[in-house]
């Protein structure tokens, strides 16, 4: 699979090879799948940079995995063009939005839809779980079949990131500065 990228030379037609290819790369054991990723991303940034690729990153991906190291652990990723997106995962967060009423006509149970569009996309993964709110049954399936989930959103008038975080940090709080001191120490690392 890593060989048929080479032969990709546009954004359109990795785009096209990745829906080809997702069923394939799920069949993977999971560290040839992760290597399929990574080559993936690789070519895909790229695109977006109009560069070729690293050698050091060619290299990296002819390296044999050793017993219980993934391939992510053999590049070194601070000099990729586009970062890596990280993508948590949370059964307990998950499990907590889908208590809530869904957010179109408050109707329970609800499910919890991962919003799509809030993060690039990638070989058949979903969205990091912080990007998650409840829909019922009947609105879940139809923001799937809508085919343009940004467009639907708008189409009912609400936002759903700004719910999707506010129950992010229901569940994930950020941590409280205890008096001004703390405050002063955040501020200069941040400058540093």
């Amino acid at each position: 699979m890593i060989a048929e990228l080479k032969d990709l030379n546009s954004a359109e037609q990795a785009a096209d090879w990745a829906h080809q290819a997702l069923a394939s790369k799920n069949s993977l054991v999971v560290a040839d799948a992760k290597q399929v990723e990574l080559a993936f991303q690789l070519k895909l940034s790229a695109f977006m940079t109009n560069q070729p690729t690293a050698v050091e990153h060619a290299k990296a991906l002819r390296r044999p995995v050793r017993r219980g190291q993934s391939r992510a652990t053999s590049v070194d990723k601070t000099v990729l063009a586009l970062p890596i997106t990280r993508r948590i995962r949370d059964r307990e967060h998950v499990r907590s939005v889908a208590k809530q009423a869904c957010l179109v006509c408050g109707r329970r149970p609800a499910d919890a839809h991962h919003l799509r569009f809030a993060q690039s996309r990638a070989l058949g993964r979903k969205v990091s779980d912080e990007f998650t709110i409840p829909l019922c049954r009947g609105h879940h399936r139809e923001v799937h079949r809508s085919g343009d989930e940004p467009a639907w959103w708008e189409k009912t008038g609400i936002d759903p990131t700004i719910t999707a975080r506010a129950l992010w940090l229901e569940t994930h709080p950020l941590p409280a500065i205890s008096d001004k001191a703390s405050v002063e120490d955040l501020t200069s690392a941040n400058r540093q």
